[in-house]
């Protein structure tokens, strides 16, 4: 049952959030509009799209910015009840610490679980519009072309482009090898492959046949064929994990596993990033109200100051380790916790000193 101490920490906790995130998005939106304007113009693009980008840019970064909006606003309405000597008024009538902080833990837990739900049904097609229109608009072919691509497609098949590029659809120098029983039983080459209207198309086609009696060997300079992968497989883009629901990454990490994918980490990252920005609302709950909870000579703008640097510091750490973990063989899970087990540890010690 909440009582008048946790209705009205929790309305200042929830409503001072939703305050702060209706204030900084349109600032975010601003920013980023004054710094894509001239290729929205340039690309004449139709405001129904722009408008759709800009939402889901709102929703992609918010998910992504959430912790640091909740560790400012908890700050600032927790510094401002200290500086009212309201929080000594609350230990003095017999309250503890630790009930001091029950309405803390439940917003927190009202906004993970919030964070959850976001990030499960609105966020992955979020992340689709808005990469999707910044490949469309924002990026050159170059940017989404890929070299040297491998892949296992099934247990006996194996394909290799040297070049692909996402926006025609088209890879280079393509090999497709099938072996059965460990060996070698025939090569196909194309001087290129490209999808075209629910078939591959390859040009400059050679197929060799490898049999007891000798090579067989095909040339064509064209031929319409199917193959039992998809051509967005070939190469998924590097935000393709993004754009799935938890279970549709599941699924898609255990293909890509399958096919020898040498950018695993890259979709592990994403995988666990799911749950542990989410989970990071506690500690940040928890470290903002040890450090402004208490009184201090400097006022609120000492706490705020303090604040913004533990969290940048959590986000430079989120970033580092996370860029590792991609582009190495460092473990996706632990470079992901990393950030949350460091800052929790110092939430930890924190709040162990405020309750003195």
């Amino acid at each position: 049952m909440l009582r008048i101490l946790d209705k009205y920490i929790l309305k200042q906790y929830l409503s001072s959030f939703l305050l702060l995130l209706a204030l900084f998005v349109p600032i975010m939106i601003t920013v980023h509009i004054a710094e894509k304007i001239n290729k929205i113009i340039s690309n004449n693009v139709p405001l129904p799209e722009v408008l759709e980008y800009l939402l889901n840019f709102t929703i992609y970064f918010s998910n992504f910015l959430f912790p640091l909006f909740l560790f400012i606003s908890t700050m600032f309405f927790t510094s401002r009840i200290a500086n009212n000597t309201e929080v000594i008024a609350f230990l003095s009538s017999g309250v503890s610490f630790n009930r001091f902080l029950r309405p803390y833990f439940i917003g927190a837990t009202i906004i993970c679980s919030g964070a959850l739900v976001f990030s499960a049904i609105f966020v992955p097609e979020a992340s689709a519009g808005f990469n999707e229109f910044q490949q469309k608009y924002f990026k050159n072919a170059s940017d989404t072309q890929t070299s040297n691509v491998f892949r296992q497609i099934n247990d006996n098949d194996y394909i290799f482009v040297s070049n692909y590029q996402s926006s025609q659809k088209r890879g280079f120098d393509f090999t497709l090898e099938h072996f059965e029983e460990n060996k070698l039983a025939y090569k196909i080459y194309a001087n290129n492959i490209q999808w075209q209207d629910s078939i591959y198309v390859l040009s400059g086609y050679k197929k060799r046949v490898i049999t007891p009696y000798g090579d067989i060997i095909d040339k064509r300079a064209r031929l319409d064929t199917l193959f039992d992968f998809d051509i967005e497989e070939l190469t998924p883009n590097s935000y393709i994990a993004e754009t799935l629901q938890f279970d549709e990454l599941n699924e898609f990490i255990a293909k890509e596993e399958l096919r020898g994918n040498a950018n695993m980490n890259l979709y592990y990252v994403e995988k666990y990033k799911r749950t542990a920005i989410p989970v990071s609302a506690f500690i940040f709950t928890i470290i903002a109200v040890a450090v402004s909870s208490v009184k201090k000579r400097g006022g609120m703008g000492i706490n705020i100051a303090i604040g913004l640097v533990i969290a940048m510091s959590y986000m430079f750490l989120d970033k580092v380790f996370g860029t590792i973990a991609e582009q190495s063989d460092f473990s996706p899970l632990i470079a992901v916790w990393i950030p949350n087990v460091t800052f929790g540890i110092v939430a930890f010690f924190l709040i162990r000193n405020a309750r003195r």
